[in-house]
């Protein structure tokens, strides 16, 4: 049994479907293309996947991977081809690895934010007022009791680095932002947040996970 990595792009319609479907899609395309897949033991066996940083819904990515364990004879070529044989148009394999590290070592996420406005010229100086700003407020919602309440939450200290353009009519937000087990960002809550504070009408093109980092600014794979 061996262990390997697949990396995979996650796209345009897809992007509105959950990380519980992603995971139901990836399993029945294993099963499709018959990866011999090493299954768990017990009452309800199922195959051994491991995601290493779930996306939110409505964001696309171009770095996302699944870890999976391997019983039979099949190369890392092989489950590229298979799989992408058998998989949508919108959720591709990228790579293969049989060497990969720990998904505890994951500290930072890039996106890029894509979105529209009739004043881009305002908008642009009132996100990048926000996003100067000592602490950016944004609200969670939290349970109380059985009740569900809001609760404003400052995000400024989970938010890296940030560069915001205007290109070709349409305002362009880089953003780096902590991810990982100790530290974590919603990139939508972010969205939400900078919608909310600049209170303009807007459209809305799309968010896009463009890399995974470690502490050291290096891409994990």
């Amino acid at each position: 049994m061996r262990e390997v990595r697949l990396r995979f792009a996650k796209q345009n319609r897809l992007k509105y479907i959950s990380h519980l479907d992603i995971n139901r899609a990836m399993a029945r395309a294993f099963k499709r293309a018959e990866i011999p897949l090493w299954y768990t033991e017990g009452f309800n066996p199922h195959p051994y996947m491991s995601f290493s940083l779930p996306l939110s819904l409505g964001v696309e990515s171009l770095c996302e991977s699944v870890d999976i364990r391997i019983i039979g004879e099949i190369d890392n070529t092989q489950i590229k081809m298979k799989m992408n044989d058998v998989l949508p148009d919108d959720l591709k394999i990228m790579d293969v690895y049989d060497n990969f590290r720990d998904c505890s070592e994951i500290a930072y996420s890039d996106y890029v934010y894509k979105f529209q406005f009739k004043d881009n010229d305002t908008a642009l100086k009132k996100i990048k007022s926000v996003l100067d700003s000592k602490e950016i407020l944004a609200c969670k919602k939290r349970k109380q009791g059985r009740r569900r309440v809001f609760k404003e939450t400052d995000i400024k200290t989970f938010i890296d680095r940030y560069n915001v353009s205007l290109r070709e009519d349409m305002i362009v937000l880089n953003v780096r932002l902590f991810a990982g087990t100790e530290k974590n960002l919603n990139p939508t809550l972010l969205f939400d947040t900078i919608i909310r504070l600049i209170d303009m009408d807007y459209e809305w093109k799309s968010i896009s996970r463009i890399a995974i980092l470690d502490k050291n600014y290096k891409e994990f794979i």
